[in-house]
């Protein structure tokens, strides 16, 4: 599932390299391309990396969440925005179509794994894309394979969601199979056999799931990977500006909200995610991307926060936390190593664009 914002969009602002930070690294680590060093050349580009912020910006944000604690949803209405959830986004790709499909050229710098799949010597690999909205990583993928044995998956809690997939003149049922499913469902889709998906999408997806199905949808992502296989994830970060700018009503619980259009988003802390993945997956990546956007015409300044990570499914005999044997790293100079150690309490290193504001 996608955001449904259509308020000024990153996707077009290009970068060449990681915009993500490992919560473990050192304030003065280096990273990212766009870094803000004089405050007076704020409005001279339309986006920069690793946003800090200061204690009264923190305390704003904690001001804003709880003036929103005030006015939460009306009890009576909480229980019908979760039973028509699926409704809710159905309607809204019935209103956009595919006017939602966006070209996400950040995949490769972050999550170049995924383009491993594509090469031609890569042998058979299967990709699902879970909340695939509109296709925006299915598509890409196919229209570069050079691999023929690659089959991408696809599939999303809309019914109308995966219409729009298969209506793409670009869907091939050869290479690629689209159908309705529910992370936070009971088990794992009849389409797809258990441990046979060597990489799982999970972009902008986990946010939509009530938080009493987070358990569920990690159980089915563990049945669904192999041993070895990896979940590549990014979703919103606590105090993103799209959390801040809710108004009245709109909050369901705690860090979890409701869209105008019906549909629901909750905002991560990277503690959450460790404590979500951390006991089935060895987490190679727990990154957090804070991006300050710039609208230069009107002089605002509009702060995003998102998180990214890598997750792996240990190997038979494993335990979560033990590096896999599979796990590949780079060095300084992008070259890929196989021996360095990972840090499984708190890695980070993120991603750059993602979908936008509520």
């Amino acid at each position: 599932m996608e955001s449904t914002s259509t308020t000024p969009s990153v996707e077009d602002i290009k970068k060449r390299e990681s915009s993500s930070r490992d919560v473990n690294s050192p304030a003065d680590a280096p990273f990212g391309g766009r870094l803000l060093v004089d405050e007076s050349a704020v409005f001279e580009q339309n986006a920069w990396d690793h946003a800090t912020w200061g204690e009264e910006q923190e305390q704003n944000a904690r001001n804003e969440i709880a003036r929103q604690s005030l006015n939460p949803v009306p009890q009576e209405l909480v229980e019908t925005y979760h039973a028509e959830a699926a409704e809710n986004w159905n309607k809204f790709y019935a209103k956009n179509e595919n006017k939602f499909f966006k070209d996400r050229h950040w995949l490769r710098i972050e999550f170049p794994e995924l383009f491993h799949m594509i090469e031609a010597e890569a042998g058979e690999k299967n990709v699902m894309e879970i909340g695939c909205g509109a296709g925006n990583t299915m598509f890409p993928l196919l229209i570069e394979s050079k691999n023929p044995s690659l089959f991408v998956y696809a599939c999303d809690f809309s019914s109308t969601a995966v219409e729009v997939v298969k209506n793409n003149p670009e869907y091939d049922p050869k290479r690629g199979k689209a159908f309705v499913w529910d992370l936070g469902g009971d088990d794992i889709p009849p389409e797809v056999e258990p441990e046979s998906m060597d990489v799982l999408v999970l972009i902008f997806v986990l946010s939509a799931l009530h938080p009493d199905r987070w358990e569920h949808a990690m159980n089915n992502l563990y049945k669904l990977l192999k041993p070895g296989g990896l979940i590549v994830f990014r979703d919103y970060g606590r105090y993103d500006m799209a959390q801040l700018r809710f108004k009245k009503n709109r909050l369901l619980s705690d860090n979890f909200y409701v869209r105008g259009d019906g549909t629901r988003v909750y905002f991560f802390e990277s503690e959450e995610i460790v404590k979500l993945f951390g006991s089935r997956f060895t987490i190679e990546q727990n990154a957090v991307d804070r991006r300050l956007i710039v609208n230069r015409l009107r002089k605002v300044k509009m702060y995003r926060v998102w998180l990214q990570g890598k997750f792996r499914k240990p190997l038979v005999g494993q335990a979560p936390g033990s590096p896999s044997e599979t796990t590949v790293r780079t060095d300084e100079s992008g070259v890929e190593v196989t021996d360095i150690p990972v840090d499984t309490s708190l890695s980070l290193d993120t991603p750059s664009d993602s979908p936008l504001l509520s």
